[in-house]
C-alpha cells in the first residue's frame, strides 16, 4: 500500500514536468533540453523564497515565472538568433546550471524546518488520521485544476494556433500570426510548468540539489510517450489525461525495477531502456497498421 501511494504521489508531483514536455515535444515538436535546467531552477527559486519567508504557494508562482523566463530565452535564442532547437536548449541548460547555483548560493539547500504547501494552507484542514495522505490530498485537486485549465486553453484560438505551429507553420502564417512568437510563448509556458514541478518536488522532498534536474527531459518524455502510445487507441481520453496516466505508470515501472533488485544508481539506465522500448513498440505498431 505504501509503495502504491508513493508511486501515485511521485506521478502527481512530476506530472507538471510531463505536461510541460507534452507541450514542447508533442505540440510544438521542439526537443527542449532547457528542461534539465528549468526543473532545478524552479526548485531553487521555491526553496530560497521559502527561506526568505515567502508563502510556499506564492513561491511556486515565482518558480513558474522563473521557468517561463528561461523558456522564452530558449525561444529567443532559437528564433531570433537562428540557433538550432537542440543547441538553443543546450545553451540555456548550461547557463541555468550557474544561474541555479547563484540563486541557491550552494549546491544543496535544505528546508527541513520550514513550512511548505504540504504543511500549511490546505494541509491544515486535513484530519490527523489522514495525515499520511497529505501529499495525495493536496496534489490530486491541484493536478486536476491545472489539467482542466490546460485542456480549456488548448480549446481556445490561441491553443489551436499553438498546436498548428507544431504541425504546419505555413498555416499559422496564413492566419497573420508569427509562428516564431507562438513558439517562444509555447516554450515559455512549457518551461513554466516544468519549473512549477521542480518547485513542488523541492517542497515535497524539503531540499534543493543542483543536479536534481539531470535526466528530466528523458524521464518526462518517457512518461509522455508511455501514456500517449499505450492509450493511443482510446480516442475518448484526452492527451493530457494520457500524459498524467503515463506519469504514474512510469513511476510504477521505476518502483517495480527497484522492487526486483535494481539499485538506485541504475535508474538512469532503466529510464533509457523504458524510453527505447516504448519508441520501438510504437514504431512497430505503426508498421502493422500501415501493412
Amino acid at each position: 500500500m505504501d509503495i502504491l501511494m508513493g508511486v501515485v504521489e511521485q506521478g502527481l508531483t512530476y506530472s507538471f514536468l510531463d505536461f510541460g514536455l507534452y507541450i514542447a515535444y508533442s505540440i510544438l515538436d521542439f526537443p527542449d533540453l532547457t528542461v534539465d535546467g528549468s526543473f532545478p531552477l524552479g526548485a531553487a527559486i521555491s526553496v530560497i523564497t521559502i527561506l526568505k519567508g515567502i508563502n510556499p504557494a506564492f513561491a511556486l508562482l515565482i518558480s513558474f515565472i522563473g521557468g517561463a523566463i528561461a523558456g522564452s530565452l530558449t525561444g529567443l535564442i532559437h528564433i531570433k538568433l537562428k540557433v538550432e532547437d537542440l543547441l538553443a536548449g543546450l545553451i540555456m541548460q548550461t547557463a541555468l546550471w550557474t544561474i541555479n547555483l547563484k540563486i541557491a548560493g550552494k549546491a544543496n539547500v535544505p528546508i527541513f524546518n520550514n513550512s511548505t504547501i504540504f504543511t500549511m494552507g490546505m494541509a491544515n484542514f486535513i484530519p490527523e488520521k489522514l495525515s499520511k495522505f497529505t501529499v495525495l490530498l493536496i496534489m490530486i485537486p491541484t493536478v486536476i485544476i491545472i489539467k482542466i485549465l490546460l485542456d480549456e486553453f488548448l480549446k481556445t484560438k490561441a491553443g489551436f494556433i499553438l498546436k498548428a505551429c507544431g504541425d504546419n507553420e505555413i498555416l499559422v502564417r496564413t492566419m497573420a500570426v508569427d509562428p516564431g512568437t507562438v513558439k517562444i510563448l509555447g516554450l515559455s509556458f512549457s518551461n513554466g510548468l516544468v519549473a512549477l514541478s521542480g518547485g513542488i518536488v523541492a517542497q515535497e522532498q524539503r531540499f534543493f540539489e543542483v543536479s536534481m534536474g539531470t535526466g528530466s527531459m528523458v524521464m518526462g518524455l518517457a512518461a509522455v510517450v508511455l501514456g500517449i502510445k499505450l492509450l493511443e487507441n482510446l480516442s475518448y481520453i484526452k492527451d493530457s489525461t494520457k500524459v498524467l496516466i503515463g506519469s504514474i505508470l512510469y513511476k510504477a515501472s521505476i518502483a517495480l525495477a527497484i522492487a526486483i533488485g535494481f539499485s538506485a544508481n541504475s535508474m538512469k539506465l532503466i529510464t533509457a531502456i523504458i524510453f527505447l522500448v516504448i519508441l520501438i513498440a510504437g514504431r512497430r505498431k505503426k508498421r502493422v497498421k500501415n501493412a
